[in-house]
């Protein structure tokens, strides 16, 4: 097991436990789940090494004072829920390995969030003009930008797709934790891919396609999650949208238009890859209507 360097941790409870460390963040297929893990023990380990604490003698008392000072620094709550759902794995693994005897982040308070606060989306006229700035801007952009918003797939499913898993309407991307999966592609989303990777489908139904990427920067490179993004707010710029944007802005665009054309849920939480419904009931933003209360329908059978 590989522990965590010096220039990824602060000395101290690091170097302690860089072995336990860098085991945990190992346990997680998703280097996205291992990047956002390291970066929040991070900012835990540095609190930690300030007050002279280790790192195995915390306390649940520890984490409060740490969850105050981390508010008081500006931190958002969903910021801090995440800091804290970190710490708690991070626990939760070392009572596998013995490490611990309890979890000492099993009660503490986590921020309540809500999720129609914390999710954006585009209108369909504002995803009209980002994806009409996108085919004007690039045909990688296009290509990127069609598939997001017609199949919500996330960015990290769509940057590790291969030339090899386009057909002639699906697409194979692989999952959070790294489970395959098909997904649907209407024509105009193929055409976009095609031509991004220079295929016609003959090679691919031969079997004659190599394992290549099919976002790459110019020298085919593997297109940086971070220029994603970098891209994406300067299309949206151009667009004229002056909401924030991200890839889950798109992802939660398709979602939202989604349950608007009439989509049942559960087929939506399928295409999402969701495993809990709740999740993508966060996208229905008209589940708090009057209107759509259950009581206008059984109300007629006792009226």
């Amino acid at each position: 097991m590989s522990a965590i360097s010096s220039r990824n941790l602060p000395l101290a409870n690091a170097t302690r436990h860089g072995t336990l460390l860098g085991a945990w963040l190992a346990s997680y297929a998703s280097a996205n789940t291992q990047a956002s893990y390291r970066r929040d023990v991070i900012v835990f380990c540095t609190f930690l090494d300030e007050t002279g604490l280790d790192l195995l003698t915390v306390t649940r008392a520890h984490i409060d004072v740490f969850a105050r000072i981390r508010t008081a620094a500006g931190d958002a709550d969903t910021t801090l829920a995440r800091r804290i759902a970190a710490i708690s794995a991070l626990y939760k693994y070392a009572l596998t390995v013995d490490a611990l005897e309890k979890n000492p982040a099993e009660f503490v308070r986590r921020p309540s969030i809500d999720q129609d606060q914390t999710t954006t989306a585009l209108s369909r006229r504002e995803a009209m003009r980002l994806l009409e700035t996108a085919e004007t801007d690039s045909v990688r952009a296009y290509a990127l930008v069609d598939l997001l918003l017609t199949t919500g797939v996330r960015v990290s499913e769509a940057l590790s797709t291969r030339v090899s898993g386009l057909g002639a309407d699906r697409l194979v991307i692989r999952r959070k934790g790294g489970k395959k999966a098909l997904v649907y592609l209407p024509e105009h989303t193929v055409a976009a891919l095609r031509v991004l990777t220079g295929t016609t489908g003959t090679e691919l139904a031969r079997g004659t396609e190599p394992e290549r990427l099919i976002f790459t920067t110019s020298t085919g490179r593997p297109w940086a999650r971070a220029n994603v993004h970098t891209t994406l707010a300067r299309l949206a710029r151009t667009a004229g949208i002056t909401k924030p944007i991200s890839s889950h802005v798109l992802r939660h665009t398709h979602a939202t238009l989604a349950l608007e054309l009439g989509v049942p849920l559960h087929h939506l939480q399928d295409s999402l890859g969701h495993a809990d419904p709740r999740t993508t009931r966060r996208y229905d933003h008209s589940r708090k209507r009057l209107a759509n209360s259950s009581a206008h329908q059984v109300g007629e059978l006792f009226a």
